[in-house]
């Protein structure tokens, strides 16, 4: 009786092991996930928003111990962010160790007519919304143009002497700022002269470097060139002043335009990101937020706390789609 006993035991530990098995690679991922290194993509080159933020998590992260495993960081440039969402959305589908940072352009660029991308947030797998920034139009501190007036006076009067440069593709993020207050000035968008770069810092560098005398970037981003004495900045997209070295800052509403432009920053699984990838994001990301450590990353690099868990982030999406979609049709801009 013994044996058969034995035998029977050993029958059913065998079959819970491949019912736990089975379950394990119908998920694509173990119950131990992560098991390797993950590795959180800033679609840009360094020194932008989408760097910062990429870095900021892996740091606080890894400092934390809330992720046991190494987080790297990876800049991998092209179209304003669009080369690598390709990747993402295709080659990295189903790769649990491959995270991604974004904000606007993810909608921008699925939307817009000219140098669109065939994928968008559909694509992925959003995991949470983290920051809130504002677009800044920024200038050389010895610069001749000392409010947003004198910039539009000068792009109205000819659009060819005034070069407008930001770190994102033609009809993405830093154009949009950039091109917003032209819009609602009565300039016609199209005939500002824009050249974009792979990323805030680039497009800092061209600015220094003589190269634009204009550029729409994040609030966030250029504090520290406004620190060192670099650059000045003639107003935010913000509806009202921002804190600290920008509080000084006119808004476009105090400079008589009425808009404005919020820059949110969040971050993405690939689409088919398994759930035990999911559930393991989701949990971490929400204690995340409520660190020390992170609240002293927002402060350190001037950021606004805007924390949306991934329900409510696809949500979100959802809806700032629409308000995308009109803004590019109002611009003439839309696909």
């Amino acid at each position: 009786m013994w044996g058969k006993l034995s035998k029977a035991v050993l029958v059913s530990s065998l079959a819970l092991s491949l019912v736990a098995c089975s379950a394990a690679d119908s998920e694509g991922t173990s119950s131990k996930y992560p098991e390797n290194t993950i590795t959180i993509v800033a679609p840009s080159g360094a020194g932008g928003g989408w760097d910062l933020t990429a870095r900021a998590i892996a740091k606080t992260m890894n400092e934390t111990k809330l992720v046991e495993k190494p987080i790297t960081v990876e800049n991998k440039p092209g179209g304003g962010g669009a080369v690598y969402m390709a990747q993402f959305a295709t080659k990295e589908a189903k790769n649990d160790y491959a995270l991604m940072v974004k904000s606007p352009p993810i909608l921008i660029n699925a939307n817009k007519a000219e140098g669109n991308s065939a994928y968008g947030y559909k694509d992925t797998k959003p995991l949470a919304q983290l920051t809130r920034d504002y677009g800044a139009i920024v200038v050389q501190a010895d610069s001749e143009f000392q409010s947003l007036q004198d910039v539009l006076d000068a792009i109205k009067a000819d659009p060819t002497k005034v070069t407008l440069a930001g770190g994102s593709a033609p009809g993405s993020m830093d154009h949009l700022v950039g091109i917003l207050p032209a819009f609602k000035f009565g300039i016609d968008p199209k005939s500002v002269k824009y050249v974009s770069y792979d990323g805030g810092g680039e497009a800092v560098a061209a600015l220094l470097g003589n190269n634009a005398d204009v550029i729409a970037t994040d609030a966030s981003t250029i504090s520290e060139y406004v620190k060192s004495g670099d650059v000045r900045v003639l107003a935010v997209s913000s509806t009202e002043r921002l804190e600290g070295v920008l509080s000084e800052v006119p808004t476009f509403k105090e400079e008589g335009i009425d808009a404005e432009f919020t820059i949110w920053r969040g971050l993405f699984g690939p689409k088919d990101m398994s759930d035990a990838a999911y559930d393991y994001w989701t949990e971490k990301l929400d204690k995340l937020v409520e660190t020390d450590e992170w609240k002293a990353e927002l402060e350190r690099n001037g950021w606004q706390s805007e924390y949306r868990n991934a329900e409510d982030f696809t949500t979100y999406l959802e809806d700032q789609d629409k308000v995308i979609v009109e803004l590019l049709t109002a611009l003439d801009m839309q696909k």
